[in-house]
């Protein structure tokens, strides 16, 4: 390496990285989808943690203790249990940057790809920030809500680039007509707040996070349930009538399958739910529950994203083809 050279890789380590290295696009595809896995796996753990209690097994942030930067033996399990959850987060930032280089490093060069990288990159700062603020405050279970959303953000990011990472750079060509679109959002829209009142659920619920006494949102559980039960069902009907809207549109298989997978993963969540209420909340299943939304959530957002294909750049000179207004797949439904 000359002298040059190491001064570039110093200054710009991705662009050093990127002109000696073209990835298959198969490798930035698993890139991007590491990283989407890895967003659901911290999620998950992050749950483990609550639910096993262990929320304060490290009582500090950003050490595990005052005097130490990881956990003692003297903490327990619990201290076990926090200490490997923060110590995921630097596997998923492993992911993301591999995500990142990847992406960069891809040729053509697609600065969108590179965005949402970076996107995901600053997410994952912020949570663990914010992590370490629902540690210092004691679990404050509104701290502990906006930690959970924020990584639903996470990983709406991170299913775009996965997307992304399986589709062309041109122009998007919608496949559906704008009712069809509009009828997409209002189930996104409803998803969102499916999920954003499941945390108050976990906010008003039993599990705290820690066996001492931790402050709980003021509501009544079982009626924030009834709340989020009366949701689930209505995202369920949308996602029931979306699919028959696109059979009656004959819209193309991409939409169609994407929203029977939404379907079956909306059920199996459902049932999935019901069993945790009346069986009084054990802990295995309300993690399974959290890993549904997760499921649910990418599932909401790939019946989004396949509304519409996005083909490679068109050659200088060459208009994308618009799709004919009247096509099958682009009539209103009837």
């Amino acid at each position: 390496m000359t002298r040059a050279d190491a001064v570039t890789a110093v200054r710009n380590p991705l662009a050093f990285i990127a002109a000696r290295w073209t990835p298959d696009p198969r490798t930035v595809r698993r890139a991007a989808l590491a990283a989407l896995v890895m967003s659901v796996v911290i999620v998950v753990t992050g749950g483990a943690v609550r639910l096993t209690g262990s929320g304060l097994g490290c009582p500090t942030w950003p050490k595990c203790t005052e005097d130490s930067l990881h956990n003692t033996a003297e903490m327990g399990i619990h201290g076990y249990i926090e200490f490997g959850n923060r110590m995921l987060t630097y596997v998923l930032c492993a992911a993301v940057g591999w995500a990142i280089v990847a992406a960069r490093s891809q040729k053509p060069y697609r600065r969108d790809l590179v965005r949402l990288g970076w996107a995901q990159f600053w997410v994952v700062m912020s949570n663990a920030v914010l992590g370490g603020i629902v540690v210092l405050v004691g679990l404050n279970p509104y701290t502990v809500a906006a930690h959970f959303l924020l990584s639903t953000v996470l990983i709406a990011v991170a299913t775009l680039m996965w997307q992304r990472t399986r589709e062309g750079d041109g122009a998007p060509r919608p496949l559906v007509g704008k009712s069809v679109q509009q009828l997409v959002w209002i189930l996104v829209a409803a998803t969102v707040l499916l999920i954003a009142v499941g945390t108050v659920v976990t906010g008003a619920g039993p599990h705290a996070g820690d066996s001492s006494e931790v402050e709980r949102m003021p509501l009544d559980w079982e009626n924030v349930s009834k709340l989020h039960a009366v949701l689930a069902w209505i995202v369920v009907t949308l996602t029931f009538a979306l699919w028959f809207v696109l059979k009656a549109v004959d819209a193309p298989q991409g939409p169609l399958a994407r929203t029977r997978e939404l379907f079956l993963v909306l059920l199996a969540q459902g049932a999935l739910g019901y069993i945790q209420y009346f069986t009084e909340l054990p802990e295995i299943l309300v993690g399974a529950h959290m890993f549904g939304s997760c499921l649910v959530w990418i599932a909401t957002l790939r019946v989004l994203l396949s509304l519409r294909e996005r083909p490679e750049t068109e050659p200088p000179g060459l208009p994308a083809q618009q799709p004919d207004a009247t096509s099958p797949s682009m009539a209103e439904p009837r």
